[in-house]
C-alpha cells in the first residue's frame, strides 16, 4: 500500500503521508515499505483514542514524527502538542518543568508558571526518552497520570488536566522493569498500546525515497537547482546499514548536496563511512586492505574536485598536512591533477 494521506483522506500513491494541524503547516511522514505501513496502520488505529502509547526504536529512527503524526490524524490535531525531553527533568526541575510552580516555591521562581501538563490541556504531551526519569520521581509522574490532576510545586490547589500521553524510548523499558529501574506500575498504566518503530535497514523500500525527500529539502532550503542521484549512489544507500538511521540519513544528503557542484551528487560529497562500506568491488575471499580503502576514497575525492587537495581536505574531515602525508604514504599519484596550494 503507497498512499499520500491527508486530512482529507486523499490517496496519491506518493509514500508521502501528511496531516495539517492548527497552524495549518503539512506535517509529512514517508514511507511505503510493509515495515512502515505497519506502523501506519497502527497509527491510525490508534489516533482517535485517547489511550496512553508508548513508542519504542532506535535514536534517529522517527519516533516523535509518528508521536506527532498520532496526534495530528487524532481529534486533538486543532490544539497543542508539547514535546518534553525527559532527559533534563530531574529534582526540583522535574516537578517544575512538568507540573509547573507558583511564585516564591523555590528561589528564583518569581512568577507562577503552568508546567508542561497543563501547557498541553486538551492537546497531546510527548515524553521523550521516558527511561531517562529517575525512579524516585516516576511516583510523582504516575499519580498525575491516575489522576489526571496537578498540584503545581509549592502550592496547594490542584489543577484537572485533559492530557494525551505519548511516550518514546530507545531503551528495553521491559527489562529495565525487571531490573528494578522502571516502576512496573508506571510501564502497564503508560504502555496502553506500543508502536515498534523498525530501523531504517529494515524498511530498505524507504530509503530513496526519503533520499528524495531530503534533497528536495535543500533545494527549498538553499534556494538552489536540483540535484540527481546516480545509480551508484543510490546502490551506496540502499546498502549501507545506517545505525543513525533517518537522521543520518537527512544529514547524509544535505552534506551531499552542499559539496556537489554541478547537477549531481558525486560519490566523494557522501559521509566517508558510507563510501568504505561499499566492497561490490573486491570477492569475499579478497576484502581489501585498510590501506587499498583510504587510497581509493583519496583518488575518488581528488578526482572529484579536480586536484584541489584543500578541497579534498575539506570533503574528508581531515588536515591539509595529514592529507599530504597519505598521498605521500599511499603513493598516489598527483599527476595531471590541480595541486592547489
Amino acid at each position: 500500500m503507497d498512499r499520500r494521506v491527508d486530512r482529507k483522506g486523499c490517496d496519491n500513491g506518493s509514500g508521502v503521508h501528511s496531516a495539517k494541524g492548527r497552524d495549518l503547516q503539512e506535517f509529512t511522514f514517508i514511507g511505503q515499505s510493509p515495515a512502515f505501513e505497519s506502523v501506519l496502520e497502527t497509527v491510525e488505529a490508534i489516533a482517535c483514542r485517547k489511550c496512553s502509547v508508548i513508542i519504542s526504536g532506535e535514536t534517529g529512527v522517527g519516533k516523535e514524527m509518528v508521536a506527532r503524526h498520532i496526534h495530528l490524524r487524532g481529534e486533538r490535531a486543532e490544539n497543542v502538542f508539547v514535546p518534553v525531553d525527559c532527559t533534563t527533568l530531574t529534582g526540583q526541575l522535574f516537578e517544575s518543568q512538568l507540573f509547573g510552580h507558583v511564585k516564591g516555591a523555590f528561589t528564583g521562581a518569581v512568577d507562577d508558571t503552568l508546567g508542561f501538563f497543563r501547557a498541553a490541556d486538551g492537546g497531546t504531551i510527548f515524553l521523550d526518552e521516558i527511561g531517562e526519569i529517575p525512579l524516585e520521581l516516576q511516583a510523582k509522574l504516575l499519580r498525575v497520570l491516575q489522576e489526571e490532576r496537578v498540584v503545581p510545586l509549592g502550592a496547594t490547589k490542584s489543577y484537572p488536566i485533559n492530557v494525551r500521553v505519548v511516550c518514546a524510548s530507545n531503551q528495553d523499558l521491559q527489562q529495565m522493569v525487571r531490573d528494578g529501574e522502571f516502576r512496573a506500575d508506571l510501564y502497564y498504566r503508560l504502555n496502553v498500546v506500543s508502536v515498534e518503530v523498525p530501523p531504517l535497514r529494515e524498511r530498505k523500500e524507504d530509503i530513496l525515497l526519503l533520499a528524495g525527500y531530503f534533497l528536495r529539502n535543500q533545494v527549498e532550503f538553499y534556494g538552489e537547482p536540483e540535484k540527481q542521484l546516480g545509480e551508484d549512489i543510490c546502490e551506496l544507500l540502499e546498502n549501507y546499514s545506517w545505525p543513525g538511521n533517518v537522521r543520518e540519513l537527512a544529514n547524509a544528503m544535505e552534506r551531499a548536496y552542499v559539496l556537489s557542484e554541478g547537477s549531481a551528487i558525486k560519490t566523494a560529497a557522501l559521509p566517508f563511512e558510507i563510501i568504505i562500506s561499499e566492497q561490490k568491488a573486491y570477492p569475499k575471499h579478497e576484502l581489501p586492505t585498510l590501506d587499498e580503502v583510504k587510497r581509493r576514497i583519496i583518488t575518488e575525492t581528488l578526482e572529484f574536485t579536480g586536484g584541489r587537495k584543500l578541497k579534498a581536505a575539506e570533503i574528508l574531515g581531515v588536515e591539509r598536512r595529514k592529507l599530504n602525508r597519505l598521498i605521500e604514504k599511499l603513493n598516489i599519484s598527483m599527476t595531471q591533477k590541480k595541486t592547489d596550494a
